[in-house]
């Protein structure tokens, strides 16, 4: 197992991290006493242990209560500032040299938000802290990826936002929450608007549901990358010799280079693997599909960048060589231009592995 001390000295890239799913526990409990919001637990280590514990039911729609919590606490522009800061913070000291951050917007407007001013309120810590960061001599980048929530009308007013505001921190759009009985093909208007504007977008799919769920979301919404995609080894089987063989499916998206946003321990956690050593992200790296490492929900999770990698270290012997291919899937796959892209990958990526040997 990779020692998490030395994976977070290299650089990493995460594609696949819920703003309202990373807080820290201790910001949770300060916000939610001053709204006077009624909490599982009185101090931060109870309350990061109930998050865990809470979300590690098997079941999506359980793990998604969680958020009411967190939520609650990020109703106001001050607050949504804090918590952006404190995620960009948070990646900085994770080793983390560029992440997305995805959230709905329409889910901070209870204290009066426009959707554009909560928008707003996000860029600004997100500015603040990566200001402060390379100041202080670190490089990060974080943009912003704005979320629809699939049971909800609200999608073509979020695509139109996210479209409005590329040129000002946010990278694309995403559509998320549960899966059953909400399919992406509700949101066809949405994904038509990005279309037409050249934007960009990624769909949370093939995590509750199985394969008709990533085959709507490329085939018929258009999807750049997909949330999650574990289920694709559904479409995987062996021949007589052990060798696999891939379906049209998942030969398909692994000759586009469609990249899956993997989140392992949070895979576990909603039932999509049975264990991180069963993940199929071990198989699909070996077949050599765009995979990326990512956290999905830091707080529910209980985790970091690093030790996800330490953990597929720990399942898989995977070495610093193989953090570096996933971190240059991820910086590939990435919603930034492609000039940033590339120098991120020649100038900082690279050259941070180098200096360790890799």
């Amino acid at each position: 197992m990779l020692d998490i001390e030395l994976i977070k000295q290299v650089p990493k890239v995460t594609l696949h991290d819920h703003l309202d799913g990373g807080l820290r526990p201790a910001t949770v409990l300060e916000l939610a006493g001053e709204i006077g919001h009624e909490l599982p637990a009185d101090n931060a280590e109870d309350l990061g242990r109930w998050f865990f514990q809470a979300a590690d039911s098997g079941s999506l729609e359980r793990y998604l209560e969680t958020f009411d919590h967190t939520i609650a606490v990020m109703q106001t522009a001050e607050n949504l500032k804090r918590v952006a800061y404190e995620f960009v913070t948070d990646m900085a000291l994770d080793g983390v040299v560029y992440a997305e951050t995805r959230w709905a917007p329409e889910q901070h407007l209870r204290e009066g938000l426009t959707l554009q001013q909560a928008i707003d309120a996000v860029q600004a810590g997100l500015d603040e802290a990566m200001t402060e960061a390379r100041q202080a001599g670190t490089f990060i980048q974080v943009n912003q990826l704005i979320t629809g929530m699939r049971h909800t009308a609200t999608s073509r007013e979020i695509a139109e936002l996210a479209v409005a505001n590329r040129d000002r921190g946010v990278a694309g759009f995403d559509i998320a929450g549960a899966e059953a009985g909400y399919p992406p093909t509700r949101h066809l208007d949405a994904f038509d608007h990005l279309r037409r504007n050249n934007a960009y977008f990624t769909i949370h799919a093939g995590e509750a549901f199985g394969l008709p769920s990533i085959w709507e979301a490329l085939q018929l919404c258009g999807a750049h990358r997909l949330g999650h995609g574990v289920r694709i080894i559904d479409d995987i089987e062996f021949d007589g010799d052990g060798r696999a063989v891939l379906g049209r499916l998942a030969s398909y998206v692994r000759n586009q280079r469609v990249p899956l946003e993997m989140c392992p321990s949070s895979n576990v956690q909603t039932g999509a693997a049975s264990s991180i050593a069963e993940h199929p992200i071990g198989l699909l790296e070996e077949l050599r599909f765009r995979v990326t490492v990512n956290c999905d929900n830091r707080l529910m999770s209980g985790t970091t960048l690093s030790r996800e990698f330490a953990l597929l270290s720990e399942a898989f012997d995977h070495t610093l060589a193989e953090v570096k291919w996933f971190t240059i899937n991820a910086a590939k796959s990435a919603f930034w231009r492609f000039d940033h892209r590339l120098d991120m990958i020649e100038k900082v990526i690279k050259p941070g592995f180098a200096a360790h040997g890799v």
